[in-house]
């Protein structure tokens, strides 16, 4: 069995605390997530830092992995003699001491235990029944899904048990829908839709984090959109009906005469929607003053012509 070193994978110290790796793991995740990244080993990458989050968040599985002690990453390595009854059931649990682990995959030797009841320990001589495992994956959804909710197939892996007991590594689709209204951040549960359970036991939960993708255009804040909209000097000036896109479809925004640089005008209901309601969060158009870079000789002798003219000083509380 090869070794791997699920601290180095995350960037984080041994001593790091569970909100740590939490940070390390939602950074590197959003890093290498293959819909996004650009890296060429973005898949794998991807699914390194998961198997090492995996581990090291749960309390039972990262004490387990620190027992093994620490050697170089893909070093070939045993378990300590005592470390099959402290957390693998013995004899009994169908490690056999790791006899028989043969090539055994690390992540799926850790991947079995947890508070659900350790992996493969009897109670008075017969198999205990034991939840599946929780599966924990990150979704990058668009802005039309939070707006309408979507179904989408995820490619689930997690452990389960094979012929003679022992762990096996196992890929399978689950179609899940996304309601309308999630947002950015939020954490879904699908219950029974994790890894199998053991011994008739039920099966574990799906968590699905939603990270939302970067827009060409909307920046989004929970249920409210923004979105910079470039206007020209003398719109600014005198007002003006502008018409912009919102992710309802577009509407006419009315301009006041005066208008500054940054300032925010709301459109009530224009935003995403909120979960089980029928209201929306709102749109903010935020004002962007836009001076054309080419100018026509009448365009330039107005501008003097208003230089002359105005005694507007911005700079008036300087003095």
């Amino acid at each position: 069995m090869k070794y791997k070193d699920y601290y180095k994978i995350l960037g984080v110290e041994r001593s790091a605390s569970e909100e740590d790796i939490k940070k390390a793991y939602r950074k590197l995740a959003r890093k290498y997530h293959p819909d996004v990244s650009k890296e060429k080993d973005a898949e794998e990458r991807f699914k390194e830092v998961g198997e090492a989050y995996e581990v090291l968040k749960d309390a039972e599985k990262r004490a387990a992995y620190d027992q093994m002690g620490y050697y170089q990453p893909g070093q070939d390595f045993r378990p300590p003699p005592d470390w099959s009854e402290r957390f693998g059931g013995g004899a009994r649990g169908g490690f056999g001491g790791f006899e028989d682990l043969g090539d055994l995959d690390l992540f799926d030797l850790l991947a079995g235990l947890g508070a659900r009841g350790g992996f493969g320990r009897r109670a008075g001589g017969r198999d205990m029944q034991m939840s599946g495992q929780d599966v924990e994956v990150t979704l990058y959804a668009g802005i039309d899904d939070l707006l309408r909710g979507t179904e989408v197939e995820i490619p689930l892996s997690f452990t389960e048990i094979g012929a003679k007991g022992r762990p096996q590594r196992v890929t399978r689709t689950t179609k899940v829908r996304i309601p309308k209204g999630a947002t950015d951040g939020q954490r879904l549960r699908v219950p029974g839709k994790g890894g199998p359970g053991i011994g008739g036991g039920p099966p574990g939960d799906l968590y699905i984090n939603i990270s939302l993708r970067p827009h060409e255009l909307y920046r989004v804040s929970g249920h409210d959109v923004y979105l910079e909209v470039p206007i020209t000097p003398w719109e600014a000036a005198l007002g003006a009906t502008v018409e912009v896109p919102t992710p309802q479809g577009k509407v006419s925004l009315k301009v006041p005469p005066g208008s500054r640089a940054g300032q925010k005008l709301r459109v009530r209901g224009k935003g995403l929607p909120r979960p089980k309601s029928d209201e929306h969060g709102d749109f903010y158009a935020v004002l962007q003053i836009v001076t054309p870079s080419v100018l026509s000789e009448r365009e330039k002798a107005l501008y003097r012509e208003l230089a002359q003219a105005s005694t507007f000083d911005p700079r008036a509380h300087f003095e």
